[in-house]
Parts: structure tokens; sequence; C-alpha cells
């Protein structure tokens, strides 16, 4: 009798959250928390099952309708492509971090799922310019710090770039720089498309005693016109799988003394 009760109440929450997306175009999991007096777990499964039944879709800390336009970030776009092999990188990432470490992490869906394994350590502090994983620290994980530095705001990438970040970015230091980069280019190096984003990145390498590059395998030869780093800057990349070899000759043609370690997750 208590689970029919208890089904017949999510049922009546789950249409009043339809109700209110037909109103905003989008929901927060901490305003359906608020509205409805249930946990941030009750509220996230409520999303969870109407976007398996096929009424919204899920984004970063809440939800947006199918029917309105909405302005989503690059960030949500992506958080549901090649997740398995994100999370795979993710695992194999976290072994480079020991307690108390400071780390840079750049913006992306790879450095989100790097992010949400960081509560295995204790004394963590982020350094983040990206505003989606920072409040996701601030929601999700009371034993990291965050630290995030000024600048402008890109729209539609919730991320922070241009000569404030940069100034603040030339004040700290980090155990571990976290990459994610647009693309890895044979050759070239690792590249995004926005220049002020390529700036940030390198300044990120240069503030960390050590980096590492996350990318998944359609990262190779993927696109981006701006290079922010070349091979021999990284010193640890992490894939899910090395398609036709490309990554591991371009570090076989790559001096010794400045050859980057090439992880394989799971491998």
């Amino acid at each position: 009798m208590a689970q029919a009760t208890n089904r017949a109440f999510a049922d009546e929450r789950r249409a009043a959250i339809m109700e209110m997306l037909e109103h905003n175009a989008s929901v927060q999991v901490a305003e359906i928390a608020q509205t409805f007096g249930v946990s941030s777990v009750t509220a996230r499964a409520d999303l969870d099952a109407l976007a398996e039944a096929g009424k919204l879709r899920r984004t970063h800390g809440g939800a947006v309708s199918l029917h309105k336009r909405l302005t989503v970030s690059t960030q949500d776009r992506r958080i549901n492509v090649n997740v398995a092999a994100k999370q795979a990188i993710a695992q194999s990432a976290i072994e480079l971090v020991s307690d108390g470490d400071t780390l840079l992490v750049d913006s992306g869906t790879t450095a989100l799922e790097f992010v949400r394994l960081l509560d295995q350590h204790d004394g963590i502090t982020v350094i983040t310019a990206d505003i989606t994983i920072a409040d996701y620290i601030d929601e999700s994980m009371p034993s990291v710090d965050v630290v995030m530095p000024g600048g402008a705001l890109r729209k539609g990438h919730r991320y922070l770039y241009g000569p404030l970040t940069m100034q603040a970015l030339q004040m700290v230091h980090a155990d571990l720089a976290v990459m994610c980069p647009g693309a890895f280019v044979p050759g070239c190096g690792f590249t995004t498309d926005f220049p002020q984003m390529a700036e940030t990145k390198t300044a990120m390498i240069a503030a960390a005693h050590q980096s590492v590059a996350l990318m998944d395998a359609s990262k190779v030869n993927g696109r981006g016109m701006y290079r922010f780093a070349e091979l021999a800057d990284v010193d640890t990349i992490v894939m899910d799988c090395d398609p036709d070899g490309a990554v591991a000759t371009s570090i076989a043609e790559t001096a010794d003394d400045a050859r980057p370690n090439l992880v394989i997750a799971g491998a």
C-alpha cells in the first residue's frame, strides 16, 4: 500500500514538473527540491524518469523542455556523447591525483567526469574557469575547495576567458593541469576552436608542475583551428583508445626527453 502511495505521489510530482516546463522551458534540480519538499536525489530521479520516457531532455543540474526554444550550453549538448569513454578516461586519470593536490581543471564534459571522482581524495583544491564544474563542486562535493578566476563569460559555453582570467592564472601554481583538447592533430599538437580559449589553456599548462591531456578517440584528427600545446608540452595523455596508433606514433617521433606517457584507459 505504501509503495503504491509513493508511486502516486511521484506521478503527481512529475506531472507538476512537466507543467513547470510548459511555463519556463527549463527547470533546475534545486528548484524542484524546494518546490516539492523532496531531496535533490529524488528530484534528479524524477528528471531521469521523465527523460527516459522522452518527455524532457536532461542537462547538468536540471532539464529543458523538448518543445520550447532555449539556449543550451555546449557542455549540455555534449554531456551524453561518448559517456562510457569519458568515464573510463576519468577513472584512469584520477590515479594521477594525490591527497592535498591543487588542480587546474579545464572546461568540458570529460573534465566534469574527472571532477566527479575527486571525492576519493582529501584536501583537494580545484582552480577552474568552467562554471558548470564550479557549480557541480559547490552542489555535490563539500570536501573539495574551488577557486575561480575572473573574466568574461563566453555565451553558451559557461566558461570565463580574457585578460582577467589570464592575469589570475599568472598568480597561481598547481600540482596538475587537467586539459581537455578539442582535437589532437599529428604534426601540430593539441587544438581548440576559440583563440582566447587556446590562450587560457596554454596559461593553465604553464601554471602547473605537471599536465595531463584527457581525450577520447574522436578527438584524433578532429577540428580545431588554434594550437594551445605541442605534444611535448604535456606529461601524460589518457585516452579510451588510440585509433590507428596515431598518438603513439606521434609520441615515438618526439625527442626522448620530451615524450609524454600514453595511458589507455582500462588497458
